[in-house]
């Protein structure tokens, strides 16, 4: 897809923001009979959520509070269970690799994460929630307008996600490439001019071209999809309980809102 979204970063904290107001309560729901003790949730009433924060437009804090299309999404999930929400950043490496949720951190994640056959080894995922592509994002007046071009330079991939696998797959072999733990240090490092380019998802690094000095000079269809994660025992309920409200958000029009809201096409 092609994603833009007009907003100010915010800087993450690692605190669980919940709640419109923000603060360290919890929003949604209140616990009813139906809450999600069949769900075998860590807090009965309240799902817990693990997301790498920031990664925008999907999960970044803004104005105090987590929010993002998957923070959302999920809100909407939660709430159509009689859940309240809480929200906590955890790292894309622990979350990935299926370890925070194994550890009971949290009951589910969402966090831009491709559903993908290493994953579901440790994961299972919800029906897809959003189509994504790769992307290579350099400076304006870079050289470099193929992936090709990066023999000799050094491209910069956010550790553990596929961006990172596509980049091992396909950059040149005089290509370096350094991976960094979140956006939040990769543009970064960009700016300084550390690397040479970004390769990462097609959203995100159009986030960084909106004041004009860097640009996307290729996007790669991978036949990425999103999902939302869960353990891969224990959470069936779970599992099935977020898939049926996904598909009602999706046949109701509440899925298409909070797309519009973070995207539009190009």
């Amino acid at each position: 897809m092609r994603a833009r979204v007009p907003f100010i970063l915010m800087a993450a904290t690692t605190l669980a923001l919940t709640g419109c107001g923000g603060g360290s309560g919890s929003e949604g729901g209140g616990q009813t009979s139906g809450s999600g003790s069949e769900m075998a949730l860590i807090q009965p009433g309240t799902l817990t959520v693990c997301s790498d924060i920031p990664y925008p437009p999907f999960e970044f804090e803004e104005g105090g509070e987590y929010t993002g299309f998957d923070i959302e999404i999920i809100r909407k999930i939660a709430s159509g269970l009689d859940l309240k929400v809480a929200i906590k950043d955890v790292g894309f490496e622990g979350l990935q690799s299926g370890a925070a949720l194994a550890a009971g951190t949290c009951d589910i994640g969402a966090s831009a994460m491709t559903i993908t056959k290493p994953r579901e080894e440790n994961l299972d995922f919800s029906k897809p929630y959003y189509d994504s592509l790769q992307s290579l994002l350099v400076p304006k007046d870079s050289d470099i307008k193929t992936i090709e071009d990066l023999a000799g330079k050094t491209v910069g991939v956010q550790q553990g996600t596929t961006g990172e696998n596509y980049a091992q797959e396909n950059v040149p072999d005089k290509a370096t490439i350094r991976s960094y733990p979140s956006d939040a240090e990769l543009f970064p490092a960009l700016k300084s001019g550390s690397i040479d380019a970004v390769l990462q998802d097609l959203p995100v690094n159009l986030r960084h071209t909106e004041q004009g000095a860097f640009t996307i000079v290729q996007e790669y269809d991978t036949n990425e999809q999103y999902g939302f994660a869960v353990k891969e025992e224990g959470s069936e309920a779970l599992l099935k309980a977020v898939n049926k409200e996904l598909a009602k958000i999706r046949e109701n029009g509440t899925y298409q809102k909070i797309y519009d809201k973070y995207f539009s096409e190009q």
